[in-house]
């Protein structure tokens, strides 16, 4: 069975550098959702009785008799989809904070203060030059990784009703949404460990 994401060390600076964050969901993504079909088709029990070489002569039409076993559904879904579903939204929440959360380290305050100065103190004859009175200050990297966040969280909603979706088809979930069978299973968790 595959494994299921494991959690980066969380700090500030992870989230700041956006490449090891990009990264991360990068590959918890392609190890979970992006091969969610090779990962359902590897818990089919293979054939109890043994290999039969009489099955390889005929071509058969695909068709859903193989189905999944119930329990090794729920099984992948409870030790390896969802647990990595709840360490991206953990790391995702995590950053999130750290976006909307004063930044007194940010390596760029003194430069966007000294481009600041400049642009007041700068003459403008817009009569010259229309365009040179424009000044479009640099984002700080709170808010640089706010868009970040918001792209990825929008990039995770899809990503994930797209593997609900095969996983509801070959499991044959009840739930429409999901969101609503990953919070049945945080609630089941939580009530485990408490």
């Amino acid at each position: 069975m595959t494994e299921p994401s494991v959690k980066p060390h969380l700090s500030p600076q992870f989230c700041f550098t956006t490449g090891a964050l990009r990264d991360f969901l990068r590959l918890s993504r392609s190890a979970i959702d992006d091969s969610i079909t090779q990962n359902l088709n590897a818990l089919i029990t293979p054939g109890r009785s043994g290999f039969d070489p009489t099955s390889t002569s005929i071509r058969a039409p695909r068709t859903s008799s193989r189905s999944i076993d119930p329990h090794a559904c729920q099984e992948f879904k409870d030790k390896v989809l969802f647990p990595s579903w709840q360490t991206r939204t953990d790391v995702l929440t995590y950053c999130a904070y750290v976006a909307t959360s004063p930044d007194p380290d940010d390596p760029e305050v003194a430069l966007r203060e000294a481009e600041t100065k400049k642009n007041h103190e700068q003459v403008v004859d817009e009569r010259l030059d229309p365009y040179s009175a424009r000044y479009f200050p640099r984002e700080p990297r709170t808010e640089q990784l706010a868009d970040l966040l918001r792209q990825e969280r929008s990039i995770e909603r899809i990503v994930r009703s797209r593997t609900w979706g095969l996983v509801r088809e070959r499991c044959g979930d009840d739930f429409q949404d999901a969101e609503e069978a990953l919070n049945k299973w945080k609630r089941g968790r939580d009530g485990r460990h408490t």
